[in-house]
């Protein structure tokens, strides 16, 4: 008897279809960033004001490991976390020298408060009804003054469609508008710095990107 498909967007929906597309993916983008300048500068500006030493989170950071490899260039004490744990297994393979883990990113309990977190195009895989949930708890685990860069699909997309890298898998795809990212960053006290969207490029989905940048600022109510 065939067990019960997870519900989609679930976190066990997740690691379904991430643990069956994770080789496909690095096939796809083991090496985009040779490609996006704008990325790069993105994540150095991340970087920089994160300060050397800082302790980062590059969360669903996938198989290739790429945000994680950059970010830990630039002298932060940086861990990947993702669901998947074909991710994290190819993740490991791929960038020998990074340090990878599975986690579930609504569900991280650092024994210290990080410094910043980075969210690449990891929002799109749950419902954005879970949207303010996950935001309180990147809200929770960055200390005051820690840094939060978020890249998104711009759309309003909310729900299970053929998988856009191929194939015959069903996954969840949810898009976000930049009033949605900014009001939900500021509910979970965060300063919202900069809101940048870029259009795709030629290899890309054809799907417009938003870029947020955000402080955590203390909670209301606090001193």
């Amino acid at each position: 008897m065939n067990a019960p498909s997870p519900e989609p967007g679930s976190a066990l929906d997740v690691v379904r279809s991430w643990d069956a597309r994770a080789d496909r993916y690095l096939q796809l983008f083991r090496h985009e960033w040779d490609a996006k300048p704008f990325d790069q500068a993105v994540l150095a500006d991340f970087a920089e004001r994160v300060g050397e030493g800082g302790r980062v989170y590059d969360a669903g950071c996938g198989p290739c490991g790429h945000v994680t490899a950059m970010l830990a260039e630039r002298a932060l004490d940086v861990r990947g976390i993702d669901l998947s744990p074909r991710c994290i297994e190819l993740a490991r393979r791929e960038k020998p020298g990074c340090r990878f883990e599975v986690m579930d990113q609504q569900a991280i309990a650092p024994a210290d408060l990080l410094d910043g977190l980075v969210s690449y195009y990891s929002l799109h895989d749950q419902p954005k009804k879970e949207l303010p949930g996950t935001l309180a708890a990147w809200g929770a685990a960055i200390r005051p003054g820690g840094r939060l860069l978020i890249v998104a699909k711009e759309g309003a997309g909310d729900g299970v469609v053929d998988d856009p890298m191929g194939g015959d898998l069903q996954v969840y795809w949810a898009e976000f508008t930049e009033e949605e990212l900014r009001s939900g960053a500021e509910a979970a006290s965060f300063r919202v710095d900069d809101l940048t969207t870029r259009a795709a490029y030629s290899d890309e989905i054809r799907t417009r990107r938003i870029y947020l940048s955000a402080t955590r600022v203390p909670a209301s109510g606090t001193a």
